[in-house]
């Protein structure tokens, strides 16, 4: 795969050692939750390294000092339906003021292209940074769509998050929105003749509900 600057894997340790969970098929729908959560969390702290901030002043004990915040309203998240939903959680930890808007994409199992059925989308979302959450980039399709329908709405400041990903999704999606910043914990080998992740770790959003 080419070295495309918009294109961040964040391998760390202990990334490492959540995906080693949930790719296990014993793992179950508690844990495999759980992780995605936490994954999402750690994932957010780096992605999110750049976002708005703003200075006040803050009374100590001691002293009148300056301090910097994260500015207020400035941050969006949208899961692409449903397994986005799975990572929801995990960033409002960090940013628990976030407002959330919802898209969703089906893939057709016969073309393996995304269809819309839903968006619903914080007011004023053309100002804020706004990152889409994925725990899955396979085609890129779904996530190219999602990036279409935001910018079609004015978002500037779109960001993409993935759990695992794929070489020809990355490629997509980074060709296609090179000013969108992609940010995945680790890239797989491949994708199977139905569209899936190899190794991988099976359906995301059944894997998250229950549903199989």
């Amino acid at each position: 795969m080419k070295d495309y600057k918009n294109v961040h894997i964040l391998d760390h340790p202990l990334i490492r050692h959540k995906l080693a969970i949930i790719r296990d098929k014993k793992t179950n729908t508690k844990q495999f939750r759980e992780i995605v959560g936490e994954l999402a969390t750690l994932m957010a702290y780096e992605s999110f390294k750049d976002v708005p901030t703003q200075e006040i002043e803050v009374e100590t004990p001691l002293e009148v000092t300056k301090q910097t915040v994260v500015k207020e309203n400035s941050i969006a998240i949208v899961p692409i339906l449903r397994a986005g939903l799975g990572m929801v959680d995990g960033i409002l930890t960090l940013f628990p003021a976030a407002k959330v808007g919802h898209i969703g994409l089906y893939r057709d199992e016969e073309t393996l292209e995304p269809q819309e059925y839903y968006c619903k989308l914080p007011t004023g979302i053309e100002n804020k940074v706004v990152m889409v959450v994925d725990p899955m980039l396979a085609t890129g399709g779904s996530a190219c769509d999602a990036i279409k329908m935001l910018k079609k709405r004015g978002c500037k400041k779109i960001k993409l998050m993935s759990i695992i990903a794929a070489p020809v999704g990355v490629e997509k999606v980074a060709e296609e929105y090179p000013d969108v910043e992609i940010y995945v914990s680790t890239l797989d080998r491949c994708l199977n003749e139905n569209g899936y992740i190899l190794p991988g770790l099976g359906d995301a959003g059944d894997r998250i509900f229950g549903t199989k």
